[in-house]
């Protein structure tokens, strides 16, 4: 009988990592990017922002309700959606821009996978101790301690991912009302699933799969390279100046090595970067798809080169440009000149731009709106006196936080308009009306003209604010009378 054939492995096995602590200006970089995002994404729904009676007071709020979005002094409406499409094209720009210029500093320090990542890496610790101990509680058999250890990180964990999808929710809802009725059990239950699902996704992505997430599943690192040349930071071994290894503290082979005038690099192999890495990579292997640049490994060389007396950086952001510069022995570009060239400085006007012109549009918006169609059956009717009347649904939209009064009137033809209650309003073509606050008012309106005329004539509709502090502010919808064709 044949032997079977060997299987093919696609994938090599998970190595777990236990990354080590470290200390040093870019640790304490990604500290303060991390508390600032969480206090940003876990406070921000408790913010108030008084809009006055008619308005929800939170400051940021998704009410898909009314179909409004709130953020502090904006609204933004259903029909300006294009709003919130600016701010993603933005987003979008802007971690163009960073891109080409620092490489994946949003996936080192920001990314919501790095900070929530790297809060479980803490507890872990905190609750494991560091790496060494780590390795040896993973290696130990199960038992009272090692069981208890672990129940208690995953209960942390499980904490902070339940409060993750609870922020969220409050996004979307009043966040004390919400909090009250998740406390009694009477809130939605939307909003109990979706706090599972959260709390579910975070404690999966951010506690188990950790690295996995940023090697694997996320397609930044494959298409990041569009956004980068040769004068983009990244971090660098710089190999010209580590080449060839010592092993420890140079002495013995080293030292007689030296003595016979052969070089002896910086780096003495003591695999400090590799440990503080939290996607287990090694810088010194050069560009890789599990770097994200988050400069863990910049402070654990620092440390082991000050401790040598030798000089610091031997990993570094550096450019690629640069690192022909370091191997041809010439001296470094400065900073300021990697950020201005063209393709930032095309990233930077166009990001700009847009929202300067997103800050116009919002500045001249006009606050009321008008939109009138035509009711198409019956398209006309004629009355007892021979006068021929269409109907029209008309919408007036008050984007103000008061009721506000309109005159709504129209031109083109003479006749009369009256209300669906069916009254004639015999002062001339006008009719005045009252728009709640925030809300659009929908009424349908008659409009009665002479018989004699056009088959379809033209008129515009005009809504004109009659309220104090805003006379004079008018707005216009085109719209048609029809009569039966002669």
């Amino acid at each position: 009988m044949n032997a079977p054939p060997p299987s093919t492995q696609f994938f090599a096995p998970r190595a777990k990592i236990f990354p080590r602590k470290v200390d040093g200006f870019f640790r304490r970089l990604k500290w303060a990017v991390m508390a600032v995002t969480l206090t940003i994404y876990y406070v921000t729904p408790w913010l108030r922002w008084d809009r006055g009676p008619y308005a929800p007071n939170q400051a940021v709020l998704v009410d898909i309700a009314h179909r409004r979005f709130y953020m502090f002094a904006i609204e933004i409406w259903p029909h300006e959606f294009y709003y919130v499409a600016g701010l993603l094209v933005m987003a979008a720009l802007g971690l163009f821009l960073v891109t080409s210029a620092v490489g994946r500093a949003w996936c080192g320090y920001a990314c919501p996978q790095t900070v929530w990542t790297d809060l479980f890496v803490h507890v872990e610790r905190w609750i494991d101790g560091d790496r060494n101990a780590q390795a040896r509680l993973d290696a130990a058999p199960w038992g009272p301690a090692k069981a208890a250890k672990r129940f208690a990180k995953w209960g942390l964990w499980l904490a902070i991912s339940a409060a993750t999808g609870g922020a969220w929710i409050f996004y979307f809802a009043d966040a004390p009302a919400l909090a009250r009725a998740l406390a009694a059990g009477t809130a939605p239950y939307v909003a109990y699933a979706t706090i599972a699902l959260l709390t579910a996704t975070t404690f999966t992505l951010g506690g188990l799969l950790r690295e996995q997430v940023c090697i694997y599943m996320c397609p930044w690192p494959r298409i990041q390279t569009a956004m980068m040349d040769e004068q983009s930071l990244g971090v660098t071994y710089k190999y010209w100046r580590g080449e060839p290894r010592s092993h420890g503290v140079k002495r013995g082979p080293d030292l007689a090595a030296m003595a016979a005038g052969a070089t002896v690099g910086d780096c003495i192999d003591c695999a400090a970067c590799v440990q503080v890495c939290p996607t287990g990579i090694d810088i010194r292997e050069g560009p890789q798809i599990g770097c994200i640049t988050c400069g863990l490994c910049i402070d654990a060389c620092d440390a082991v080169m000050a401790k040598l007396d030798r000089p610091q950086k031997l990993i570094g952001y550096t450019t690629e440009a640069d690192v022909r510069r370091g191997l041809a022995g010439t001296p470094a570009v400065a900073p300021i000149k990697r950020l201005l060239r063209p393709r930032t400085l095309v990233y930077l006007l166009v990001w700009a731009g847009i929202g300067c012109g997103m800050l116009f549009a919002l500045g001249t918006r006009e606050h009321l709106g008008l939109s009138v169609l035509q009711a198409r059956n019956p398209i006309w009717v004629r009355l007892s006196d021979g006068r021929i009347r269409n109907a029209y649904t008309v919408k007036l939209r008050n984007m103000e936080a008061r009721p506000r009064r309109v005159t709504l009137s129209f031109s083109g033809i003479d006749g009369a308009i009256w209300d669906e209650d069916g009254t004639v309003r015999a002062a001339g073509p006008s009719l005045r009306l009252i728009v709640p606050a925030d809300q659009v008012l929908t009424r349908q309106l008659f409009l009665a003209a002479p018989a004699a005329g056009p088959a379809r004539q033209d008129l515009i509709f005009t809504a004109t604010a009659a309220d104090p502090g805003s006379e004079g502010e008018l707005v216009h919808d085109v719209a048609h009378f029809e009569r039966p064709t002669p």
